[in-house]
């Protein structure tokens, strides 16, 4: 036995491998860090249109619903337009609200605002500027808009450029003969050019060319005030923006031809009319 216990032992050398880390838990990582990026962008967005207005949210709305239009309020088909909005007839309301905002920010506009009228027609929305005896939107017998006219025709300009609707311009006189010591120059050539001098101006500060379809010269074919021919008054600017589609049975629906009134019922045959003033 003591010969047996000096025999030399064997040695068990035990190698341990240590795991390697599968090349980082193999990228899982990056595909959960991403949906939580994603996650947290979803919260922020739905909480920004949260604290967005009314008016915003339905864009945003109506935009997912239907992104190539046409709908009741859609992103439409034409480009770089900024924060254009179709405008059918039940948002005119809304057009026109906007538009007697835009113009309260014209210097002295206040002194203005019972020569500013805003109606709500089977054409469309119609913005008037209505003239005194003196010319206040354009020069006395010449085709040249005022300091004041020029003012309030950029800055509808900027407005109206906004939209995808298109756009008329008339021009209108009172009664009176116009006489210049020109034979060949008379009311319907004053009414045409004043018309056209409004178009080049919006033109050139915001209105977009394609959206112009129609200038307009009427003379006193059209009077305000029939009762009075030559009433100030008769002497007026008009620039209608067309709705886009339509109203249903426009053409020779006699119900048509009662515009709607914003807050309660309209006279039939009466346009509604609100003065632009706060």
């Amino acid at each position: 036995m003591a010969e047996e216990s000096d025999a030399p032992r064997p040695i068990f050398v035990i190698r341990k491998r240590k795991a390697g880390h599968a090349g980082h838990h193999g990228g899982a990582w990056k595909v959960a860090y991403a949906d939580f990026v994603t996650a947290m962008m979803a919260l922020f967005i739905v909480l920004w249109l949260m604290g967005a207005d009314k008016e915003v949210q339905q864009e945003i709305s109506a935009f997912f619903n239907n992104p190539s239009g046409p709908g009741k309020l859609t992103g439409t088909a034409a480009a770089g337009l900024g924060n254009a909005l179709e405008v059918p007839k039940e948002d005119m309301k809304k057009l026109a609200e906007k538009i007697q905002q835009a113009l309260l920010t014209v210097p002295n506009f206040r002194n203005l605002k019972d020569h500013v009228e805003i109606t709500i027609t089977s054409d469309g929305l119609r913005i008037e500027l209505l003239e005194t005896e003196a010319g206040i939107f354009f020069e006395s017998g010449r085709p040249l808009p005022t300091s004041t006219g020029s003012e309030l025709l950029v800055r509808l300009a900027g407005e109206l450029g906004k939209l995808p609707n298109n756009v008329l311009i008339e021009g209108h006189t009172d009664a009176k003969p116009f006489s210049r010591g020109d034979d060949s120059y008379s009311n319907w050539e004053l009414s045409a050019d004043r018309a056209n001098s409004a178009r080049k101006l919006m033109q050139a500060n915001g209105l977009r060319p394609e959206q112009v379809v129609q200038v307009r010269g009427f003379a006193d074919r059209q009077l305000r005030h029939p009762e009075d021919p030559a009433a100030a008054s008769n002497r007026r600017i008009s620039v209608i923006v067309q709705y886009l589609t339509p109203p249903p049975g426009k053409a020779g629906a006699a119900d048509e031809k009662a515009p709607e009134k914003a807050g309660g019922a309209e006279k039939a045959g009466e346009p509604e009319k609100t003065k632009a003033e706060k």
